[in-house]
């Protein structure tokens, strides 16, 4: 968060007795774009805006798949020490000993490497190229994303991109299978399937502000030619986008059905 926002969030906090806690899965990247937008931060590196984030913090969050550049796992940051013991005794009777539970040394020693790394100046650059590359790409193929692309992920405006597909046939949906069934591209929709909802007959209650479509850029793995393929494969997918079918949720679990719903697709 900006600096400005850190300290009112600081000042605010005892006031009220409520710590302040960062939820730190993305801290490098929104470090970079500090010194990017913020003209009193265009001197400093990424890693010193996010060592001024974190003193003013009482504590983290962090899911390092994200900017800790590893496969699996993420960590807990607390300065109390009597928060801390509590929180290892919940670790001990759900998960094991501090000692031999958790993530494997080599996961430890990527992280350890990751933290460090992932504030590089030139590795951060890299990273907001290549979402500008995809987000031209995906301008070029008629696409409208959510402006500016950023860093971790390009989102695609589906629902502008499908008009013909109401929101409780969820165009975000329908827009990543097709990516996914003729190019190979994984993708997450951020729509009226993650955040609506319908009645026990179906029928639409509520729908998303947007129907989006997120396509995440993989960390130090693919090169200007995978997004170059990605750019392809959306500019072939819109061509007959009318095709497209929407889909109808046929099985549903009573939380975050999302992640394990059915689906299936309604004919035109």
């Amino acid at each position: 968060m900006p600096r400005r926002c850190a300290r009112a969030a600081r000042r605010a906090g005892p006031e009220h007795a409520v710590p302040l806690f960062l939820g730190a899965a993305r801290f490098a990247e929104n470090a970079w774009l500090v010194t990017q937008h913020e003209a009193a931060y265009r001197d400093m590196s990424p890693r010193q805006v996010a060592e001024q984030a974190f003193r003013m913090a009482d504590g983290c969050l962090m899911s390092a798949k994200n900017d800790g550049i590893v496969h699996i796992g993420g960590f807990l940051g607390l300065r109390d020490r009597s928060l801390t013991e509590r929180c290892e005794l919940l670790l001990i009777a759900t998960e094991g000993s501090p000692t031999y539970g958790g993530l494997a040394g080599r996961d430890l020693d990527t992280a350890a490497q990751g933290l460090t790394e992932v504030t590089e100046p030139g590795y951060l650059r890299a990273r907001a190229d290549a979402a500008r590359h995809l987000a031209r790409l995906a301008r070029e193929a008629g696409i409208t994303i959510v402006e500016p692309p950023g860093l971790h992920a390009l989102y695609l405006n589906a629902g502008r991109l499908l008009p013909h597909i109401a929101a409780h046939r969820f165009p975000g949906h329908a827009l990543a299978c097709l990516l996914c069934l003729e190019g190979g591209i994984r993708s997450v929709e951020p729509g009226s399937l993650y955040l609506g909802s319908e009645d026990e007959n179906g029928a639409p209650v509520t729908a998303a502000p947007y129907e989006l479509v997120r396509l995440a850029l993989p960390r130090t793995t693919d090169g200007l030619g995978h997004l170059d393929y990605v750019g392809e494969v959306l500019a072939a997918t819109v061509k007959d986008k009318e095709r497209i079918p929407g889909y109808r949720l046929v099985e549903q679990p009573p939380l975050l059905r999302h992640f394990r719903c059915k689906l299936e697709p309604v004919p035109h």
